[in-house]
């Protein structure tokens, strides 16, 4: 199965990136046509496409824009982009953002639109400091021809964008501690539903708020154009995964990059578009980003790309970063290494995941530094069980997942190398990582 590109189609002209490029295309007509339906209209068109979030979670679009309520009583209704993009391995928002920016504001106007919005922020990480260029000119072009601002296209309906950077958080990916930190706060997440209220009723400075990521908002103007019926034909052969998703693919493969597939494309397939293993046999793949649990590479051969098809091989699709491992990996080096990244990730607001993180990488150096213990393997369990589900946000989650999936999957590279005090793969020949004593010392 080849790609299918729908967002990435015009992404190879730099001539889509200014308004005239874009327009040629038929961009900012979904957005007419928008301006023209009724809102709840828009929302059910959402909802017939079957689009779900494609930051992570899969969360139902429609939902979410249909939880704003639909008399205007707060003073602002806000649309937030989440292009923070900090999950280890992924790069399609940033793409995105350099290549295709008027599809992201189109795709949030549309959705202002339907909320009765009045502002949107877009939240980029402070290093993608070439996506917020790109989309700085992008928004002054948009203002420049009515497309932004004050009764957009002389529909009455007025709309700001603004662009907010981040300070390079991990956290500030969870929309709560996203929207902390667009306020001036620290970047914490807040307390959920039931305990408090939904965004959609007080988010952002505690107005009506819809936060989708960037992938998300770029889908909007097709479903618009073409119909959320026809959106729905894109991953028919799944359960309940509808339209494209774009994978971040990295590892030990011979063409790294983004490639937008169809839902319902085999995980093999997307490694051939990739251009196969480099450097070995496949090993293992971590299919959806850092935080999702590491499959092996028969396991590989039977999954299909979709939310539920991705949970019978006891993995997810995640944000689509796809990390392929050659058979020369140390599992150990490698989870030990994803440990590091989220217990210096934390924010610390909550006991497990402050606690748990850093017992887990404490753990972990001890077996790659030769001084792994008895008993090491159910310890890691454990405390991947007092993290998982029981942190005040998803980090806590995505820190347990990696290590007691690889714990289940690879366990005998585990006790080899608290046995052994070394690696059962690592040797002198293999590239793949660095010594471990060079590691530490770059901490």
């Amino acid at each position: 199965m080849a790609e299918y590109k729908l967002l990435f189609e015009h992404s190879h002209d730099p001539n889509f990136r200014t308004l005239a490029g874009y327009q040629g295309t038929g961009g900012f007509e979904a957005l007419k046509k928008a301006l023209g339906m009724e809102r709840q209209a828009i929302i059910d068109e959402i909802k017939a496409s079957g689009l779900r979030g494609r930051g992570g979670a899969g969360f139902p679009t429609w939902i979410k824009w249909n939880g704003i309520p639909k008399e205007k009583t707060a003073p602002h209704h806000y649309i937030l982009c989440n292009a923070d993009e900090g999950e280890p391995g992924t790069f399609k928002d940033k793409q995105l953002l350099e290549t295709t920016p008027f599809l992201l504001i189109e795709g949030m106007t549309i959705a202002g639109f339907a909320t009765k919005a009045d502002v949107g922020y877009v939240y980029i990480r402070g290093e993608f400091i070439d996506a917020a260029k790109a989309l700085r000119s992008a928004i002054d072009e948009a203002y420049a021809a009515g497309l932004l601002g004050k009764n957009i296209l002389g529909s009455g309906f007025d709309f700001d964008l603004h662009i907010h950077l981040g300070a390079g958080s991990y956290e500030c990916g969870e929309e709560s501690a996203l929207m902390s930190s667009l306020m001036g706060e620290r970047g914490m997440p807040r307390l959920k539903f039931p305990h408090a209220p939904l965004p959609t009723i007080a988010g952002l400075f505690d107005f009506p708020t819809v936060i989708n990521n960037v992938e998300t908002y770029c889908c909007a103007p097709f479903i618009l154009n073409k119909g959320g019926n026809w959106y729905a034909t894109l991953g028919a052969s799944t359960k309940n995964s509808r339209g494209t998703k774009i994978f971040s693919v990295s590892g030990h493969v011979n063409k790294p990059g983004n490639f937008e597939v169809e839902f319902g494309t085999p995980l093999r397939d997307l490694l051939e578009m990739a251009g196969g293993v480099k450097g070995g046999k496949l090993k293992a793949c971590v299919p959806g980003g850092s935080s999702v649990p590491i499959i092996t590479a028969a396991d590989v051969d039977k999954a299909i790309i979709g939310y539920e098809e991705m949970a019978e091989v006891k993995s997810m699709v995640g944000s689509g970063a796809s990390m392929f491992l050659n058979e020369h990996t140390c599992i150990v080096s490698f989870i030990w290494r994803t440990a590091m990244f989220y217990a210096m990730e934390s924010c610390g607001k909550c006991t497990p995941c402050r606690e748990g993180t850093k017992w887990m990488l404490q753990i972990m150096e001890r077996i790659v530094q030769g001084n792994g213990q008895k008993g090491d393997m159910d310890l890691l369990l454990d405390i991947t069980k007092q993290l998982d589900g029981r942190s005040f946000c998803g980090l806590g989650d995505a820190a347990a997942w990696p290590v007691a999936a690889a714990l289940r999957v690879f366990p005998e590279e585990f006790e080899y190398y608290i046995e052994h005090g070394k690696s059962m793969v690592q040797t002198a020949e293999s590239k793949n990582l660095m010594p471990v004593e060079h590691q530490l010392a770059l901490r």
